[in-house]
């Protein structure tokens, strides 16, 4: 029994079928057995034929279907149907269907002709058309309901796709996250091309393109001919746990990677880049001795190999990556409590400041976000203190003022004295543009008056330092006045001095500008008058620094160590001057996830070692030559002796800043040689 024959029985007209959701995929139809077994029908049923070319020539009059191309406008096609289904009477129907039965026999009557092959063809290829078209109708609530399905999953679909889209501006967008990353401002190409052209960055690169061996594809580094050939060097990175829609991934050391990093350590403790350099010989992509040279380089001011380096490292990391950890999602966590995730953070960082330094503050910054998402909550480098230094470089103001306002509720950012001031200086830019219209660009100077006051009345100690590293003489009603005079930074908690002191070391260039020296003068002389007036909010603002800033944390200190601000360095505190600080794990955290340990290094008796050896380790208050532990006694002695050490080290530091800052007279030029030597006296 045929098809159609079971469909008359069961009392189903063709195109009423219900479908599933299967059938609503754009490009498929049925099968060719089917399509030539209905054509067969309907050239063996001619009553039937008839009334299916009637149906097909009214619903050929309601509308002319086009091809659907995606599924959008499938949804849209099906949705149309229904609501016209729903809307039209039986009556109407069954009128419509008599008027466009008699215009169908009138048009069949006049553009009547012989046929021909071709015709034939062309009216099989026109009722599958057709018939394609009624597999795509859907009827009644299942039809609803398959839409609504399609709309929810198109929802969530757009709404995990909305992290990975890619625009021009920083914040254009209020939908996305506040830390969104742009994979393209990851390269400071395009960063470059931007300022040069394309032109004049690249080059005669793109020729030699052709001629480079394959290299994996990678976002952060572009890998350089110049590199040794990359194999796993041993690290690999594991999803540990999924909740409230983040994912927490960890970088993992197999064995044998282990053991490199054991003889990375024995090379460190011997203070001899030789030996770093030798086992960078053997593993090229040993990331930990990537970073401790780097910081050698830089030292001898080999910039270019120190940058080198770091890239390096971080394309071995982006290897290494899960398939499912995402740059740009904001949602990939990596726990600084690890020491395997440790090294990932400090390339990071290091590759940021090279590329502030290189003129490229806007890919800096994306590094800066790229960091912070990685640990917001804990901040282990502290990148808050940074991102508003990076945004007022790269212009993005509005980025800025966004994260402020996000972020100020639960992490209280206006206590800290960068973004009192780069939240003031950033409206203050924003009103100078000429694009602002004159009512917004009062609103915003007035707003910035406002904030750069109440900036100034809450860290006074901000203004004289600032003023100096500016090369600006202050007047002298505002260097005498005791709300900005030396007592103002005498008075600050060391903790507060830490944060002034970085603050106004890292960008007193921001504020040499003409404009903005002019609005920070009128702002001085309003925040006199409101002192001199006995504004309550200044006596507030001394209760508040006098309650808070007792102390800073330790990833306050980390950043201050890797900014290398000495303005900021000499704020230290002496528990962190006197302890050992290794530029490959700068203060490592406390209570840090240790997942293996080092061995246990055998005692090396006296025969082995040579009589220098020996005589630096008689210096030791603990020098103790057969390796036996030493009694309580001689235990507070060698106390003792450590805290006298420290005192050494901190008075060889001074003398070594001394003579570095020395500076000898040149003796005069003899002008006339014929001059007689008891001239000079």
């Amino acid at each position: 029994m045929s098809s159609r024959a079971l469909r008359r029985l069961k009392g189903k007209q063709r195109g009423q079928e219900a479908l599933d959701l299967g059938d609503l995929v754009p490009g498929e139809g049925p099968e060719p057995e089917e399509q030539a077994a209905d054509v067969e029908e309907e050239e063996l049923e001619p009553d039937e034929a008839v009334l299916q070319s009637d149906k097909s020539s009214i619903r050929k009059a309601k509308k002319n279907k086009k091809n659907l191309s995606n599924i959008y406008e499938l949804i849209c096609e099906a949705e149309k149907a229904t609501t016209d289904e729903d809307t039209v009477k039986p009556e109407e129907q069954h009128g419509d269907e008599t008027k466009e039965k008699s215009d169908s026999g009138e048009t069949e009557k006049r553009d009547a002709q012989p046929e021909t092959g071709a015709a034939k063809s062309g009216d099989k290829t026109s009722k599958k058309k057709k018939k394609k078209k009624k597999k795509k109708n859907t009827t009644g609530d299942k039809q609803e309901g398959a839409g609504d399905d399609i709309d929810a999953l198109l929802e969530t679909i757009e709404q995990s796709n909305g992290l990975t889209l890619q625009s021009e501006g920083c914040g254009a967008s209020d939908n996305r996250p506040v830390l969104y990353v742009e994979h393209r401002n990851l390269n400071p190409e395009t960063e470059l091309k931007r300022y040069f052209g394309a032109r004049a960055v690249l080059g005669d690169q793109r020729p030699r393109q052709r001629q480079r061996q394959f290299h994996r594809s990678t976002w952060m580094t572009i890998p350089k001919n110049t590199w040794p050939r990359f194999s796993r060097p041993g690290i690999s990175m594991t999803l540990l746990e999924s909740r409230d829609g983040l994912q927490y991934f960890t970088f993992e050391h197999s064995r044998d990677y282990q053991q490199i990093q054991f003889k990375f350590l024995d090379s460190v403790e011997s203070m001899d880049p030789n030996n770093i350099v030798a086992l960078l010989q053997m593993n090229p992509y040993h990331i930990d001795s990537l970073l401790q040279l780097s910081d050698v380089c830089r030292i001898q001011e080999d910039h270019e190999m120190a940058r080198d380096l770091i890239e390096r490292a971080l394309y071995s990391f982006e290897c290494a990556f899960h398939p499912v950890c995402s740059l740009t999602s904001g949602t990939s966590r990596l726990d600084y409590l690890r020491p395997e995730n440790r090294a990932f953070y400090l390339a990071g960082y290091k590759h940021m400041m090279f590329l502030e330094r290189r003129g490229c503050p806007r890919t800096a910054l994306e590094y800066c976000r790229l960091i912070l998402s990685l640990d917001p909550d804990s901040d282990p480098l502290c990148m808050l203190l940074l991102i508003d230094f990076l945004s007022l470089r790269s212009r993005e103001y509005n980025f800025l003022l966004r994260l402020y306002q996000d972020w100020e509720v639960h992490r209280n950012l206006s206590q800290l004295p960068n973004f009192a001031f780069s939240v003031a200086l950033s409206h203050f830019h924003l009103s100078q543009e000429d694009q602002t219209e004159s009512e917004e660009r009062e609103r915003l100077k007035h707003k910035a008056d406002l904030l750069l006051q109440d900036a100034l009345i809450m860290f006074p100690g901000v203004l004289m330092p600032l003023l100096d590293l500016c090369t600006v003489q202050p007047d002298a009603a505002v260097s005498s006045h005791d709300f900005f005079g030396p007592r103002s930074q005498l008075g600050q908690t060391p903790a507060l001095a830490e944060l002034v002191s970085l603050y106004v070391g890292r960008t007193h260039t921001l504020w040499r500008e003409g404009g903005v020296l002019l609005w920070l003068e009128e702002c001085v002389r309003e925040v006199l008058r409101r002192v001199d007036s006995k504004d309550p909010l200044v006596e507030d603002c001394q209760n508040k620094r006098k309650q808070r800033y007792q102390s800073a944390p330790l990833n306050i200190h980390r950043h201050v160590i890797l900014s290398e601000i000495k303005e900021a360095t000499s704020t230290l505190p002496l528990e962190v001057t006197t302890q050992s600080v290794m530029g490959f794990d700068p203060l490592p955290p406390l209570d840090s996830v240790v997942s293996y340990t080092r061995p246990e290094r055998q005692s090396v008796g006296a025969s082995n070692e040579s009589t220098l050896s020996l005589f630096f380790r008689s210096l030791l208050p603990n020098f103790n030559l057969q390796g036996e532990p030493m009694p309580q006694d001689d235990l507070e002695v060698a106390q003792a002796g450590r805290e006298l050490n420290q005192e050494v080290n901190r008075l060889m530091v001074a003398m070594r800043d001394m003579l570095a800052n020395i500076q000898f007279q040149e003796p005069p030029r003899e002008d006339n040689p014929d001059r007689d030597e008891g001239e000079w006296d």
